[in-house]
């Protein structure tokens, strides 16, 4: 049997960096069709000061956006990420997404072959779901209940990760589901994306249920369940050789903690757990050798930061910096963090090797 079902992860999870213009119109080629697919788009601009995180995907349509280093509603931002195309997405003026002469990036996920979503009747709640069964990721938009429910989220497999936003009420935080918080039960703690908060216990965000392969469940918390207000979800399950959602302890050491991905990644976001920190983000279009020193933080509308954190190795990645101070907060020692990971494994179906880092 294959060790993993994907051969080419660039056609599932595609980070891509280009430079900006500041044109009405700026084509980014990612190689992800979303004209035929659904999608996820999220953009930064790296080098300039103050610049959000822009958050787009094909449920919603292009130009609705979300900001991840805050808690706004959803906007419609006309100059922002403007559209999608058969090889990637469109950018306007707007210096988030389209600087001139700046260097932004474009982290770009395949969903399902349905670009808007289609119904999904599998929870208590009914959703509008755009799902890719083989890389184990998709989009839920939903209408909040205010009580316990249930989602169905399409995916085919167990979530170990699930973002959720209010998109109705602009005071409510992103809510983090992330399986490896607390392995034995996991689905009473939760994070905030739009903050450097440590883990914290609620029955509300998840009633206190783990997720299974067919629904995600909901307490009565406004981020994940407000009373008939829009709510969206990125769901992402582990699929060998191409996704993982992990956890370590950090060693405070320059020579630091190696976690095992079972394939090289060419994304990683780390997020401190039981303590405050950024969740740091690492991908391998800027630099591309080791050490990766250049890193953005999706909490925050800061430029990328420059500081050795990083190595991407063929089977995962280790950490090489001793974290005593600054802002990355990826190895202090003892400290306990979560991560995501994509990537591609060395061998696929079609066993043809992947090059290491």
């Amino acid at each position: 049997m294959a060790y993993t079902t994907i051969n080419k992860s660039s056609s599932f999870m595609n980070p891509k960096l280009y430079t900006g213009n500041g044109a009405s119109s700026l084509a980014v080629v990612t190689g992800i069709d979303l004209t035929a697919s659904g999608g996820l788009c999220i953009a930064k601009n790296r080098t300039a000061s103050n610049k959000d995180w822009y958050w787009v995907d094909t449920v919603r349509g292009a130009s609705k956006t979300i900001l991840s280093n805050g808690t706004g509603t959803e906007q419609n931002y006309t100059t922002g990420i403007t559209g999608f195309n058969n090889n990637g997405f469109q950018v306007g003026s707007a210096t988030q997404t389209n600087g001139s002469g700046n260097t932004l990036v474009g982290y770009n996920f395949k969903a399902g072959s349905s670009v808007a979503g289609s119904t999904n009747t599998a929870g208590s709640i009914y959703s509008t779901v755009t799902a890719n069964t083989t890389s184990g990721f998709s989009i839920v938009k939903y209408t909040g209940t205010g009580a316990n429910a249930t989602v169905g989220h399409g995916t085919g497999k167990i979530p170990t990760c699930i973002l959720i936003k209010n998109l109705s009420q602009g005071d409510a935080d992103w809510a983090v589901y992330h399986a490896g918080t607390d392995p034995s039960i996991p689905a009473n703690k939760y994070l905030n994306l739009n903050t450097t908060g440590a883990l914290a216990d609620g029955t509300s965000p998840f009633n206190d249920t783990k997720p299974t392969s067919s629904v995600f469940y909901l307490g009565n918390w406004v981020s994940t369940n407000g009373s008939s207000q829009n709510m969206l979800a990125y769901v992402f399950s582990d699929t060998q050789g191409f996704s993982k959602m992990g956890s370590y302890i950090g060693n405070g050491n320059v020579d630091g903690t190696f976690c095992f991905t079972g394939f090289k990644p060419s994304f990683v976001m780390v997020k401190r757990t039981n303590s405050t920190g950024n969740w740091s983000v690492y991908d391998d279009v800027l630099p591309t050798y080791n050490v990766n020193n250049l890193f953005t933080m999706v909490n925050t509308a800061d430029p990328q930061e420059a500081r050795d954190s990083i190595d991407f190795l063929s089977n995962g990645f280790k950490l090489r910096n001793s974290d005593l101070t600054g802002t990355t907060n990826i190895n202090v020692n003892g400290g306990n963090y979560v991560y995501m990971a994509f990537g591609q494994s060395l061998v696929g179906t079609n066993n043809i090797p992947a090059n290491a880092r």
